[in-house]
């Protein structure tokens, strides 16, 4: 079978306006049962769903003309006018009476579908979309399905299950592709490990079926927590963010109760994508680095990727993104007049956040001289000039370098060693 790009491009734009259509259809639907609870008296019980749902269902308000007894009793006419008789909702076959406590006994239980509260795991919705007059939310806002629905777990199980469940991102980080600079070859193969498969799934069949893991490794400060930022932002996944302390503890057997209940979490909630920082806390034998990783979890880590220092172009953008020509900080212009060639030049071997905080030290010292006025000048003084920051200059950004020294230049020579024995890219 042949497919095209406008085919594939077109199935995706297809299925992912019917995944938003659904996601607005079962929320608007929270949204009606809380503002029938509300309005029949179940004050508990509407806080309880408003709780669960991790959604703030109140604070929308359901039109005049919507509540869910209108729906029913449409749904009630639109029923005996098809079929000629009126549709039965409760299927039960009789009613026992035992002491004061009323039973429904029912012929084949009550099915809820669990996965009715998200569609292939936790979707972010279209601020464009607007269904029954009610707008869809913030797109950083996800939903999730309620761990109640996890079944096979018991009470202890349930409440690690709880605390698994703060670590999963529920607002949008807001970190796109874009906003990494440089880190092209992980950004491709991160997007071929989770992106592109559940965009494109047609292409990922077989032989072709996505990678199953990846480890990101490199010196501290080079992007690879904005690369998983990147990935919860841009792929509609459940996205767990867990450090080590979340699946360790000092209790014995707990860490492998968490792990399993982390992977149950992942199933619940799938499409999942799980980021584990600092893995090798955890997955080694002893030690740090990935040199000291599991020889059996880097096998299941099919691909290994060098987040590196940043190259010289990549240094010159950083530069000219933290201090450009001109910029407005709280009203007040800060401008530069530097060099971005001769200073990308300078900083080689500094990591991302080392140039930030160079950059963000150099941008403090003009600041640091109108301190005394501000400090000295007293209130009702009408004679204050208008605060005026001097321009940073290239001298100054060197003076900077000068007396901060980069964080990591010792451990790239080991990371790079080790990518030559492990490398898969």
């Amino acid at each position: 079978m042949e497919l095209s790009y406008q085919a594939i491009k077109t199935a995706h734009q297809a299925r992912e306006a019917d995944e938003m259509r659904t996601e607005a259809r079962r929320r608007n639907l929270l949204v009606l049962i809380h503002h029938h609870l509300t309005e029949e008296g179940y004050v508990a019980t509407a806080n309880a769903l408003d709780l669960e749902s991790n959604f703030a269902l109140r604070r929308f308000e359901v039109c005049d003309n919507m509540d869910l007894d209108t729906v029913l009793m449409e749904y009630e006419s639109y029923y005996l006018i098809k079929f000629q008789k009126y549709p039965k909702s409760l299927p039960y076959t009789e009613l026992m009476i035992t002491g004061n406590y009323v039973f429904w006994v029912f012929l084949q239980g009550q099915i809820t579908d669990h996965r009715g509260l998200i569609q292939d795991g936790s979707k972010m919705v279209s601020n464009e979309i607007l269904t029954n007059g009610v707008s869809c939310l913030d797109p950083a806002e996800r939903l999730l399905k309620p761990t109640g629905a996890l079944g096979g777990m018991n009470s202890e199980m349930r409440d690690l299950a709880t605390v698994i469940s703060q670590d999963i991102y529920l607002h949008n980080p807001n970190v796109r592709w874009d906003d990494i600079i440089g880190l092209e070859a992980a950004k491709r193969l991160v997007k071929e490990a989770v992106v592109y498969p559940i965009k494109y799934p047609q292409l990922f069949t077989g032989i072709l079926s996505p990678w199953k893991g990846l480890l990101l490794y490199g010196p501290p400060g080079t992007g690879k927590t904005m690369l998983a930022k990147a990935v919860a932002t841009e792929c509609h996944t459940t996205f767990f963010n867990i450090s080590a302390s979340s699946i360790v503890s000092k209790w014995r057997g707990d860490s492998e109760k968490l792990v399993r209940v982390l992977f149950e979490l992942a199933r619940f909630h799938a499409p999942s994508t799980i980021f584990l920082d600092e893995l090798d806390s955890v997955m080694g034998q002893r030690g740090s680095g990935p040199g000291e990783l599991d020889h059996a979890m880097l096998r299941r880590l099919e691909k290994r990727i060098l987040v590196g220092m940043p190259s010289e172009p990549a240094r010159k953008a950083m530069i000219a993104h933290w201090l450009p020509p001109l910029s407005n900080t709280g009203g007040v212009d800060l401008s530069t007049d530097l060099d971005y060639d001769k200073l990308a030049e300078e900083t080689e071997g500094y990591s991302g956040s080392d140039i930030k905080l160079v950059c963000k030290e150099a941008a403090m010292r003009p600041v640091r001289k109108i301190f005394d006025a501000l400090e000295n000048h007293q209130e009702g003084n009408a004679n204050m000039l208008a605060i005026r920051l001097e321009t940073v200059t290239t001298a100054d950004f060197l003076e900077v370098i000068a007396h901060t020294k980069p964080s990591a230049r010792t451990l790239t020579e080991k990371y790079c060693a080790w990518e030559q024995e492990y490398e898969s890219v």
